[in-house]
């Protein structure tokens, strides 16, 4: 019994060795990993994986040659770029404070072959080099988020929105919408809005500038005004802004070249000037005060007849806006516009300076009718070309449910963007 116990003994080792060698035989499987590639990333219409990139602001002092030769390329090659260039990007104008890429080479010499200048938050230039020389104008992807805002006028308009937390640029275009029918330097206490409007984000998060008032209502002295932007020219795509009855909110000149401005001086054949030693000497122009810098607004459509700096007028530019109405802007920082430009109502011509024969920052606002300066408070002025009868059925399609928004918006003081 005790040999047959050591043979049950040695049997079960062996089984049990065979089982471990067979287990020891099993193959286990080679897991290879994948190797992953980087994900794409793309800006400015290229793939930065395939370069070096480099971000940096313009410094005081820096030149597009300097920063380019920083980065390996030769001066004759700045001196080719530039003049190749000149059309689209003028080099001698980069501001300090701007961002811009440089897009280099992956290899040991790390060469600047593409770059990009940061014009604005949306606006870009690429400048690529790499072969060919080529210059091109761009704009960021931008998503456009729709915002209501309402308030009551405590003080004036833009103090309201500072208080509101709501953008200055909403009321400035505002006041550009109602500049005939309000008189925003006038406003009550009391006196109450509604806006819809959308503003700018750049990869939906970064803020990037206010887009377009598409609706609004205004109620001054307990008077309502709506206002609505409609297409009424689909071949040159132009809008303007009507009420609610298809009326047009714009005249063909504005009240006035600067908003948020007061006058201080109107005109006056007979007027005493402080400036020629209190010696009456006719003054046949509008004077807005407003501060240095001030933007100055062409007040209707028309061509740029003059932009020039001439004697007491100092910098000025000069509108022809047809055969029967001319505009002129003296006193200037700066002019903003050239001779021959097409400018509409609106648009930034100039900024208040102190140029020429002026006793503090203002512009001179001279009006002119048939070759004759008048006084233009006193001239009944030509109306904004109506909305055509055709247009109406779709315009008043168009309002409806913003009209609707407008109506459902209450009014709450220093109420939050929406």
């Amino acid at each position: 019994m005790k040999n047959l116990g050591y043979l049950l003994l040695i049997l079960v080792v062996l089984i049990s060795c065979q089982k471990e060698k067979k287990a020891s035989e099993v193959v286990k499987p080679t897991i290879i990993e994948e190797k992953k590639e980087p994900p794409v990333v793309k800006e400015f219409g290229y793939n930065l994986n395939n370069f070096t990139v480099v971000r940096d602001t313009v410094k005081p002092g820096d030149s597009f040659g300097a920063i380019l030769d920083s980065h390996g390329i030769s001066r004759a090659k700045v001196f080719e770029i530039s003049n190749k260039i000149k059309d689209t990007f003028n080099v001698a104008r980069i501001t300090a404070g701007k961002a811009y890429t440089l897009l280099k080479s992956k290899d040991t010499t790390e060469k600047a072959q593409v770059f990009v200048y940061q014009n604005g938050l949306i606006d870009y230039t690429v400048v690529d080099f790499r072969d060919s020389i080529i210059a091109r104008k761009s704009a960021k992807p931008v998503k456009l988020v729709e915002k209501i805002a309402s308030g009551t006028i405590e003080n004036n308009l833009s103090q309201t929105f500072d208080d509101m937390n709501l953008s200055f640029i909403v009321a400035y275009k505002m006041a550009d919408i109602y500049a005939w029918t309000i008189d925003f330097t006038r406003l009550q206490a009391g006196d109450q809005f509604k806006v819809i409007y959308t503003e700018k984000f750049i990869n939906d998060t970064i803020p990037a500038g206010i887009g377009e008032i598409k609706a609004s209502y205004f109620e001054h002295k307990s008077k309502p005004i709506y206002a609505f932007k409609f297409e009424d020219d689909t071949i040159n795509r132009t809008s303007d802004y009507f009420d609610q009855d298809a009326n047009n909110l714009r005249r063909a000149f504005l009240r006035a070249p600067v908003q948020f401005s007061r006058i201080s001086s109107r005109y006056n054949l007979k007027r005493r000037i402080r400036y020629y030693g209190n010696k009456i000497r006719p003054h046949r122009g509008t004077d807005f005060a407003a501060p240095v810098g001030t933007q100055i607004l062409a007040t209707a459509d028309g061509t740029v007849t003059k932009s020039e700096r001439k004697g007491g007028n100092g910098k000025y530019v000069k509108i022809r806006h047809n055969a029967t109405y001319e505009t002129q802007y003296l006193h200037m920082s700066r002019q903003a516009v050239k001779v021959g430009e097409y400018v509409r109502q609106g648009d930034i011509i100039g900024y208040i300076g102190m140029t020429g024969n002026t006793s503090g920052p203002h512009v001179c606002y001279r009006f002119w009718k048939n070759g004759k300066e008048v006084d233009p408070f006193r001239e009944d002025l030509p109306a904004s070309k109506p909305l055509s009868d055709s247009l109406k059925p779709a315009f008043y399609e168009h309002i409806e449910p913003l009209k609707n928004k407008l109506d459902s918006i209450t009014f709450k003081p220093k109420q939050e963007i929406l």
